[in-house]
């Protein structure tokens, strides 16, 4: 008989980084980066760790989310393989009654992905494998396995996506020498929070360009003189040869999105990223059209549908996938295969609380099994948060290291998790009024 998951603990934890800005855009202006944090326990002692990232108020949502889908894993045997993954992922999303409150979106999908992901952590640390070469181990057959094609099948049917597995197998083994070798493009976003001052701007611009990077980005879209100006202090700082991209949380309706950006271009911006509303695929394909700078988006999108419309609408010159957004591994492997089938280059989403420890995973496997390219291709690195984690994501010269340990790097420390548990843990209850720690 198989080990079963015997325990299953959910804890809301939340960083007050508000308190310095960190973190701040033109959408959300104090974040205290958070994560509702799960662990499956089995009854051998093997554990699995995911988590869904938020920005504080709310997070409890998330966590009594996560704690609804309990019943689903609690005395089932412990996830070893493909099989197992799948069965799960499809259980979690299916469930008639919670998927009424998506449907396959908000944030039942994400507690969802924050579970999938345990499950994920818990059989890869039992191969002995991080997550990125777990996967890069997989079949074609076990992967394209793993995919809910439903609503995908107009445009990529499972025979393609098989198609597109089979192609890049050949050259799997020597893509993860390169990877161990090289490592994976990063890109920084530490320069760019706009709650930051000129001068702190300039600073960590130099800074990112001295360590490494080619790539940073800046938060804009409050104020268009502001964002000019701050645009031409980080072009002067860097220089012509690095990039820059920059990102407006969602902020505008596209003829201000399309106005701000030619207004911009002559910066030269990488990319636009968020420029809309992340439901809005037409929006996007008009400011793609509107203007002369390249569109990024995905770190909010529900879903691998709306992943699908993007494509197909060619709204989007760079998808930007998210770990715990859409639901799981799974749903982020079908995402790469539609970005495959249009051959446009994936540039994850990170930063935040663990984002980056987590994505580092679904790009490598990426490169090494799907794609097979980093071509026009980065990470997005913030250097906020990563000492709470027990195997943290490791970049060196602008770029990431391939992850060594087993699992999925999600692991936080127990002192971590303790000191940080929302509203209880001694650094929140530090930070109450006296008189309603004391009631």
């Amino acid at each position: 008989m198989r080990p079963s998951v015997t325990a299953f603990e959910v804890h809301d934890i939340r960083f007050p980084t508000s308190e310095r800005l960190d973190g701040s855009d033109a959408m959300n202006p104090d974040p205290d980066y958070s994560a509702a944090y799960v662990v499956l326990r089995a009854e051998d002692g093997r554990e699995g760790h995911g988590f869904v990232f938020t920005i504080g108020r709310g997070n409890e949502v998330t966590a009594a989310a996560i704690e609804a889908l309990r019943p689903y894993v609690v005395g089932r045997p412990a996830p070893v393989g493909a099989a197992d993954l799948a069965a799960l992922h499809r259980d979690l999303t299916h469930d008639s009654q919670l998927r009424w409150l998506g449907p396959e979106k908000g944030v039942i999908h994400m507690a969802a992905g924050a579970v999938v992901n345990a499950a994920w952590d818990l059989a890869a640390t039992t191969a002995g494998l991080p997550v990125w070469e777990f996967l890069a181990a997989m079949t074609p057959e076990e992967l394209v396995s793993l995919v809910d094609f439903r609503y995908l099948t107009d445009v990529l049917t499972r025979q393609e996506a098989l198609a597109i597995l089979r192609a890049a197998e050949p050259g799997r083994a020597e893509r993860a020498r390169l990877l161990r070798a090289e490592g994976y493009p990063a890109y920084t976003t530490s320069p760019g929070w706009l709650g930051y001052d000129d001068d702190k701007l300039v600073r960590l611009a130099k800074e990112a360009v001295a360590d490494g990077f080619v790539q940073i980005k800046l938060k804009v879209g409050a104020d268009l003189d502001d964002d000019v100006r701050r645009l031409g202090l980080a072009r002067a700082a860097v220089g012509p040869g690095i990039r820059i991209a920059v990102d407006a949380n969602q902020r505008w309706d596209v003829p201000d999105a399309i106005r701000w950006m030619a207004a911009l271009a002559p910066y030269q911006p990488h990319w636009i990223e968020e420029p809309t509303s992340p439901d809005d695929i037409l929006g996007h394909a008009a400011v793609r059209a509107g203007q002369p700078v390249k569109v990024a988006t995905g770190e909010h999108a529900a879903n691998r549908v709306v992943f699908k419309q993007l494509l197909q609408a060619g709204a989007v010159d760079f998808v930007q996938i998210d770990a715990a957004r859409v639901a799981g591994v799974n749903e982020n492997l079908a995402i790469l295969l539609l970005a495959a089938k249009y051959g446009v280059p994936v540039c994850p989403h990170a930063g935040g609380v663990g984002l980056c420890e987590l994505v580092q995973h679904l790009a490598m496997f990426d490169f090494v099994a799907v794609s097979a390219s980093r071509e026009d291709r980065v990470i997005e690195y913030v250097d906020h948060l990563h000492e709470h984690f027990v195997t943290p994501a490791v970049v060196e010269a602008g770029r990431y290291r391939a992850p060594t340990a087993p699992g999925f790097s999600a692991r936080m420390h127990p002192a971590s998790i303790a000191t940080h548990r929302y509203p209880d843990g001694p650094l929140w209850r530090a930070r109450r009024p006296a008189q309603e720690v004391i009631s």
